[in-house]
């Protein structure tokens, strides 16, 4: 199942130009996560982080520009779980305006205690909610 997301481009994702400086993108793909964790996985972040003193960081992340986007336009963000390990998960975000693809992102998560800063496996509670969009 693909989780998709809709973000305006403002003024504050943007360069001199008007156009999406590119770290700013890292900070849109990282809210698209936390509402699919939020709206899928039914864990948002306050209960992840505060509550549970667990947290997903994210150890690798590659991603591609294919095409500047401009203020004011309107990124659809697309969301696929690629796999699930026993503490991990590799997600791929493609970003669209109208047919246009923008960005392709391949990131992978590890669950962790905050406290220790050591991997964990994946919640009951969470996993129950992970699906595999690539098999």
């Amino acid at each position: 199942m693909t989780f998709t997301s809709q973000r305006k481009v403002r003024f504050q994702h943007c360069d001199p130009a008007g156009i999406v400086f590119y770290p700013r993108y890292f900070e849109l793909i990282n809210s698209v996560v936390e509402d699919w964790f939020e709206e899928v996985v039914q864990h948002d972040f306050n209960q992840l982080h505060i509550e549970s003193g667990t947290g997903v960081p994210t150890a690798a992340i590659d991603t591609q520009f294919h095409a500047p986007s401009r203020l004011g336009e309107l990124l659809n963000f697309e969301l696929t779980v690629q796999a699930v390990g026993r503490s991990s998960l590799d997600l791929k975000i493609v970003a669209y305006c109208g047919e246009q693809k923008r960005l392709t992102s391949c990131s992978t998560l590890v669950f962790m205690d905050l406290t220790s800063g050591k991997s964990m496996p994946w919640t009951d509670a969470i996993r129950q909610h992970i699906t595999v969009d690539n098999l």
